[in-house]
């Protein structure tokens, strides 16, 4: 197996800032690094897709990247084979993860990042279907996949956009850590990595690190939440 190769962030934007520059020199690295030129953009997640490929392309472009767009390709699955980076954006999960079944995209993806060494980056819906499963997503089921089983480029679930209780909210509803702790109720579920808005997980072959901007809150069956600073050594969520 090639060294995975994956940059996985909470969400796009942070209060404050425009699309993708709190992780732009994050991004920039990553791909630089790795001496990639060119990037293909999946915008499933959206239905705009080619507003949402005109925004992305025009940041990667100020970086000095070429940007194209799956939806725009006369084969998907060729597109993907041949993609130096892939870069899957956010917004509905369910409508994301239908998109990459009913296109067959799933193995192809698995296999250039997995076994080919790929670079993969994913925001927010992009992170989600990274993972396990979309189970730990906070968007609306506005379609139904074939099934909430995912990418599986890491053996854990992620939940985007993680948000602390605050005390003083008299809201009654679920807070987003009862919801997680009510997913381990079930067997045979894996860890669940919250990232705070701002945070990443960055993975290289076997290492994982927490990078961005705020700590992260881990979800283990069966245990109490974990918090783990900024550049902490997650690898074990690896194993």
């Amino acid at each position: 197996m090639a060294a995975r190769n994956l940059l996985l962030l909470s969400n796009s934007t942070v209060h404050g800032s425009g699309y993708l520059e709190w992780a732009q020199e994050h991004i920039k690295d990553f791909l630089m690094r790795r001496s990639v030129r060119r990037v293909l953009f999946v915008p499933y997640a959206l239905r705009d897709m080619d507003s949402y490929t005109e925004k992305a392309a025009k940041k990667f472009t100020a970086w000095g990247f070429e940007l194209t767009s799956i939806h725009q390709a006369s084969d998907p699955i060729t597109a993907v084979r041949g993609a130096e980076a892939i870069f899957v954006g956010g917004g509905n999960t369910f409508q994301l993860l239908k998109a990459l079944y009913n296109h067959q995209l799933l193995d192809p993806i698995r296999h250039r990042v997995l076994k080919e060494g790929a670079p993969y980056i994913g925001s927010s819906a992009g992170t989600n279907v990274a993972t396990t499963s979309i189970n730990t997503t906070n968007d609306m089921p506005i379609v139904h996949p074939p099934s909430f089983n995912a990418l599986s480029l890491v053996p854990i679930n992620i939940n985007p956009h993680y948000i602390d209780a605050n005390p003083a909210n008299t809201h009654m509803g679920e807070t987003r850590e009862e919801r997680i702790m009510q997913y381990h109720e079930l067997p045979d579920v894996p860890p669940v990595l919250a990232l705070r808005e701002g945070s990443l997980l960055k993975v290289e072959g076997d290492l994982a690190t927490l990078q961005g901007l705020y700590a992260a809150r881990l979800f283990v069956r069966g245990k109490q939440p974990e918090e783990f600073a900024v550049n902490s050594d997650l690898s074990f969520l690896l194993k």
